[in-house]
């Protein structure tokens, strides 16, 4: 070849996927002459890396967040503190007089918070409490309450399986009324218990103790007790990956765990100031990004602060045992393509090299010409 190649990374230079798990990349030289700079006095480049085989992944590396799943807001019931199914029931003044603290858990038939004195206790269900529940109604609402009475003991002999809001029901109700000191109704509604879809950690208090406590407003921002990782991605990123892909994430202080996409978002939000968007200084990251949520395979094991920074390794398409070369390699040959400098001996040639997928810093090379083991030149770091 008469005439030297240019580096790429020395010039301006585009990277775009293409179909097929490959990339075309389109490169103008430069004009700054930093490209002679990177070859010494004798000819050889100034840094050389060599060939391998390995399996080679186009995953990409993207800030993360450890938090916990499934945020639910809690609203209150209001009432003025009579009791379910009492003349009192849904009138007059409602104060929030007690609330769980912030970071607590709370578990089966345990405490959320206290309006006019009255608890409303968690108990499990997809389903949220919608009505007064009594004899003769029916419905998932139902068959969650007959399967929380089972769980704590009032419900022997009930039939769980079946959403029909028994005689049984009502006395399991009365039940579990009397360990906790109310009034023996049989009926229990959204002023007793909140459906929740299993233990769960206090993430915020959006209300104080004296608040008013009036039907429909917020009391507690509730989330699961499993941590989860959510990050952004811009649009066309999230374009490659898809729900089950695996994912490694680099957790605080140390360590790794593995898990997979849980979900891709199926909106761009360009205004959420968590995506970079919105308003704010200058000089940020303003592409509108989706959100993905990442579940972990051992979710108790992952350990530090809620909204911890993580990293995230997506791990993307994987070619098995293919030949790559550092991307920092390639140079834009002067007669059209892409090719590396091979050092042997004291000596440099230019190969042409076909190229295949990228991925960490690496592009897959094909063809006969290069082998593991050699050495390419590189660009001074």
């Amino acid at each position: 070849m008469s005439r030297r190649g240019k580096w790429v990374l020395g010039s301006v230079a585009v990277v775009l996927a293409v179909s097929g798990g490959g990339y075309a990349v389109v490169a103008q030289a430069g004009t700054d002459g930093k490209g002679a700079e990177q070859r010494r006095t004798d000819g050889l480049p100034a840094a050389t890396a060599p060939v391998t085989r390995a399996d080679l992944s186009s995953g990409l590396q993207v800030d993360g967040t450890l938090g916990y799943a499934k945020e639910l807001k809690l609203s209150a019931a209001g009432g003025g503190g009579g009791g379910t199914g009492s003349p009192g029931s849904g009138g007059g003044s409602a104060t929030l007089t007690w609330v769980a603290a912030a970071g607590s858990t709370v578990e089966r038939d345990g405490k959320l918070y206290e309006v006019n004195g009255k608890v409303v206790r968690l108990m499990y269900g997809t389903t949220p409490v919608y009505r007064t529940m009594k004899s003769g109604d029916k419905g998932e609402d139902v068959k969650q309450l007959k399967r929380n009475l089972q769980a704590l003991g009032f419900g022997t002999g009930l039939d769980a399986s079946d959403g029909t809001f028994t005689d049984g029901t009502a006395t399991g109700v009365k039940r579990w009324q009397k360990s906790h000191g109310l009034k023996e109704t049989g009926e229990i509604g959204k002023d007793d218990i909140a459906f929740a879809s299993g233990p769960q950690r206090i993430q915020k208090n959006d209300m104080a103790v004296g608040d008013d406590a009036g039907s429909g407003k917020t009391v507690l921002t509730l989330t699961g007790t499993e941590r989860t990782v959510r990050l952004q991605l811009d649009v066309a990123k999230a374009g490659k990956v898809k729900a089950g892909d695996p994912v490694t994430v680099s957790l605080p202080g140390g360590g790794t765990a593995n898990g997979k996409i849980e979900s891709v978002g199926s909106t761009a939000n360009p205004d959420d100031p968590a995506t970079g968007g919105g308003g704010g200084g200058g000089g940020g990251d303003k592409k509108p990004k989706v959100q993905v949520e990442v579940s972990l395979d051992n979710p108790t094991g992952a350990k530090g602060p809620d909204q911890a920074p993580v990293s995230v390794n997506l791990t993307g398409e994987v070619r098995k045992n293919v030949l790559s070369v550092p991307v920092g390699s390639l140079l834009a040959l002067a007669e059209g393509g892409f090719g590396v400098q091979v050092v042997e001996n004291g000596k440099v040639r230019e190969v042409k090299v076909e190229l295949g997928m990228f991925g960490k810093g690496r592009v897959e090379v094909k063809g006969d010409a290069l082998k593991e083991g050699m050495l390419v030149g590189v660009p001074a770091s």
